[in-house]
């Protein structure tokens, strides 16, 4: 089974636990504070594998945790951080956020590999927080939870060529006979329901990658039919062989189906309107495609877009077709570069920082404190210890809640709730 598409979640493990502890060797009067910090979580991270060529893991797995790091340990014994979680993906693999849709990572080469969720620091343990007038204190932090979210993984196949075309042309044959793929085929419509790809050698001994793509049909880009499915597959392709049945014996018009499957590619993505691309005049066997040929040419007026005539079926004009393929991917490059200029002044950009915390009510009456900052801040602390809660409540105060709540008219007594917690409001 071909699997191109899936949503799975991912989470970086939480950084350990920092510690209270103090020294009680023998002969070490008032040793000090002895707590050492936990380790960091460990990051789930994608690394291509290039034996792979689907997503079929992922159909059965979909969710991928990290390890979480060790806790501090007592002698400032530092926790031991986590190993990362390493999700093998196979090249040409594309992570975006589920919920806003921005990528991630693009994965195309062997070995390359991208963070996609990052562990969570660990905590400190109470040896880092001794000072001159509080040599012993009991404060820790909990260490920071790792970052969590669902991601779409898709997979656009790497291939050199790619072949498009109404269902039913001869795609899928004409790979059979020129690659050692086996992809099914029959008289219907939309017999491949799946990519597939091949490795084409020709007579000169060069090689290339070629991918049969599901048949394309009018309103593909819009989710019509099969071939919305697979289009992404297309834009990887440097080369396009657009496949033509020129023998019209569904009673198509060749014409017709060359503008409407351009038609598709081009409403599917802009770019691929100036993609390469040589026309396969296919199953020139039959009586009437010389004639057809002949109309298509003369309607077409474009003499700058090669024509090949070919039959699957007596193996006519395949080797001068191949030659004509390896001589373009020759003098296409494999990837493009994009060359922009270097401006050599550095503009620095201020963006307004976001606020701490924001207040809201519940129905209830609760006053409800909610913000990235205040809620890292809370995950982080160690309510087991009274000089850790004093010390939360200090960087509350520093942070302007007190006045805050004050001008929301909170009073003595009133709840406020921060998270799934609750406290009470003194003035």
């Amino acid at each position: 089974m071909f699997v191109d598409q899936v949503k799975v979640f991912v989470k970086g493990g939480d950084g350990g636990n920092g510690l209270v502890a103090y020294r009680r060797e023998k002969f070490v009067p008032r040793g000090g504070p002895a707590g050492g910090d936990g380790g960091n979580g460990g990051d789930v991270i994608f690394e291509v594998d290039e034996g792979l060529n689907t997503l079929m893991d992922f159909r059965y797995q979909h969710h991928f945790k990290a390890a979480k790091g060790e806790n501090g340990m007592n002698q400032k014994q530092h926790g031991k951080n986590a190993d990362p979680l390493v999700v093998s993906v196979p090249p040409g693999t594309t992570v975006k956020d589920a919920a806003t849709d921005k990528v991630i990572a693009d994965l195309t080469d062997h070995k390359q590999r991208a963070v996609i969720a990052k562990g969570g620091r660990g905590g400190r343990g109470n040896a880092r927080f001794a000072t001159a007038r509080n040599p012993a204190p009991e404060i820790a932090e909990n260490g920071e939870p790792g970052d969590e979210l669902d991601v779409v993984v898709e997979l656009k196949l790497l291939a050199d060529v790619g072949l498009v075309g109404f269902p039913s042309v001869g795609k899928s044959t004409f790979l059979s006979v020129v690659t050692a793929a086996k992809p099914k085929i029959a008289d219907y419509h939309f017999t491949t329901l799946s990519p597939n790809l091949g490795v084409v050698e020709s007579q000169d001994h060069r090689s290339f990658v070629m991918a049969d793509l599901p048949g394309l049909i009018e309103g593909a880009h819009e989710g019509v039919g099969l071939g919305h499915q697979f289009l992404r597959h297309v834009e990887r392709t440097r080369l396009l062989l657009h496949v033509i049945d020129m023998s019209g014996m569904e009673g198509r018009d060749p014409y017709e189906d060359y503008v409407t499957i351009n038609n598709e590619l081009s409403s599917y993505d802009q770019r691929l309107e100036n993609r390469p691309q040589i026309i396969v005049a296919n199953k020139m066997d039959i009586p009437d495609a010389k004639d057809n040929l002949e109309l298509f040419k003369e309607q077409l007026g474009n003499d700058d877009i090669p024509i090949y005539s070919i039959s699957t079926v007596t193996r006519d004009g395949l080797d001068e077709l191949l030659y004509a393929v390896a001589d373009k991917l020759d003098e296409i490059p494999k990837q493009e570069e994009q060359v922009e200029e270097v401006d050599e002044r550095v503009i620095y950009k201020f963006e307004k920082e976001e606020a701490p915390f924001k207040i809201t009510r519940d129905d209830d009456g609760a006053y409800v404190l909610y913000g990235e900052k205040i809620e890292s801040l809370f995950k982080r602390t160690d309510f087991s210890h009274d000089q850790s809660i004093n010390r939360f409540a200090r960087q509350m105060r520093s942070m302007g809640v007190d006045e805050a709540l004050r001008k929301r008219g909170a009073k003595d007594g009133d709840t406020v709730r921060l998270m799934d917690y609750e406290f009470e409001f003194v003035d």
